[in-house]
């Protein structure tokens, strides 16, 4: 699905969201699983992955490289053989809207020698630096330097090395694992990000013939191998998209069961939700969650996995504007993520800022009007907002929303909400 710029979603709020929803494959994982596709040149395919704008972005970057790509109509399945490879830098007008785009870098380089991207675009939710890649890159043995447009990574052969991360990037830890599957020699990968997508990348590498590792407290061994070969491998479930059908049920005082979610990849919010006084229940497909009562204000802190999820702020904020007391919501992975304040500040709700920290008063009763999309969990915040907001909320931007979610007018509607595209 791919929204024009005059495409928008009207929200007839006050409807409590009741039923059962079936979360789809994991955008971010899905993307790692493409890029993974770079590799080899035998065939991959990937199943559950999900029909977002994202990944047809990333189809076409890989495209562009020489890989062939193919997406079942029916969606859920994507097929990836990088038999030849006809560039080994990526174009700037096929990287410029999409964050993962930068992950061709580390596969590039490992099996060509060369691997080059220019500077990606994506949601602009703050600062989120290179050099945790550059730094992996060149501790592998690499020369990193800037060519016009692009950063360009070469080497006649990696060797593994010892590496320590400044920070805990996601992208980072998958972007050098990728160039260092097929190092020679032992690399060691220290403070890498532990979240679940890059779990599974690892996961996936294995697949195809990786000798990767969890050493455990954030550190990942990684056994070089001259080749990998083709795989059939499954996406994991998301489980922002989880938590965001989780949000929006209990912002509206509904009772959802959100199929094929992953329990323990949503800790951080299940401890919070029912902190706030929520009823949430593993079921034997996922997670049951139920609000039959008032919701009691609480403190959130946006860290890295297996923290509360950043991605998940700006959803958890539109939440709790149903809560009873003052909430407070402290960010601490990315320095711009409260573009959504605005726009529900147009809809009644009482939030402050200061630095990186959002108070949230509440309950408050809030009315449709029109806001933007300014990115893909802001977008998602002013849909809850919407779902329990009194009136017609009309959304605009939806190309961001739609990077995220699949389908979601059709699901939520499926869950009883009045909601159309238009």
């Amino acid at each position: 699905m791919t929204a024009t710029p005059a495409d928008r979603l009207i929200i007839r709020g006050g409807t409590a969201l009741n039923g059962r929803i079936t979360v789809s494959g994991s955008k971010n994982a899905a993307q790692y699983a493409v890029v993974a596709g770079l590799l080899t040149a035998e065939p991959v395919t990937l199943r559950n992955v999900p029909d977002i704008i994202d990944i047809g972005a990333l189809a076409a970057v890989l495209r562009d490289l020489g890989a062939t790509v193919g997406v079942d109509p029916d969606g859920g399945t994507v097929r990836i053989e990088a038999r030849t490879l006809n560039k080994s830098i990526a174009d700037a007008d096929e990287v410029g809207a999409l964050r993962g785009s930068f992950l061709v870098m580390g596969p590039l380089l490992g099996r060509t020698g060369e691997g080059g991207c220019p500077p990606p675009g994506g949601d602009v939710i703050g600062v989120r630096p290179l050099d945790v890649h550059f730094a992996g890159f060149r501790a592998l043995g690499a020369t990193v330097t800037r060519e016009g447009p692009s950063y360009v990574a070469r080497a006649s052969r990696l060797k593994g090395a010892r590496i320590f991360f400044d920070y805990p990037s996601v992208l980072g830890t998958v972007n050098v694992l990728f160039a260092a599957v097929l190092a020679e020699g032992h690399t060691t990968i220290v403070n890498a990000a532990a979240e679940p997508e890059v779990e599974m990348a690892c996961d996936m590498l294995n697949a195809m013939g990786a000798r990767v590792t969890d050493g455990g407290n954030n550190t990942i061994h990684v056994e070089g191998v001259t080749s990998l070969h083709g795989c059939d491998f499954t996406v994991i479930p998301d489980r922002i998209e989880a938590g965001t059908y989780l949000l929006a049920c209990v912002a509206t005082g509904g009772d959802v069961e959100v199929v094929g979610a992953v329990p323990e990849h949503l800790d951080s919010l299940v401890a919070k939700l029912r902190e706030a006084g929520v009823r949430v229940d593993p079921t034997e497909g996922g997670l049951r969650v139920r609000r039959n009562g008032p919701m009691q204000a609480i403190q959130v802190q946006a860290v890295p996995y297996p923290g509360f999820a950043t991605d998940l702020h700006a959803p958890m904020a539109a939440a709790l504007t149903q809560a009873t007391g003052v909430s407070i919501i402290h960010e601490r992975v990315y320095d711009n993520r409260m573009n959504y304040v605005g726009e529900l500040r147009q809809m009644g709700a009482r939030m402050t800022t200061g630095g990186q920290t959002v108070i949230i008063e509440g309950p408050i009763n809030l009315v449709g009007t029109t806001v933007r999309a300014h990115d893909v969990r802001a977008g998602a915040a002013c849909v809850i907002a919407a779902l329990c907001a009194d009136g017609e909320t009309v959304i605009r931007d939806l190309q961001h929303i739609d990077r995220g979610y699949a389908d979601l007018d059709a699901r939520l509607r499926a869950l009883g909400a009045d909601v159309s595209r238009r």
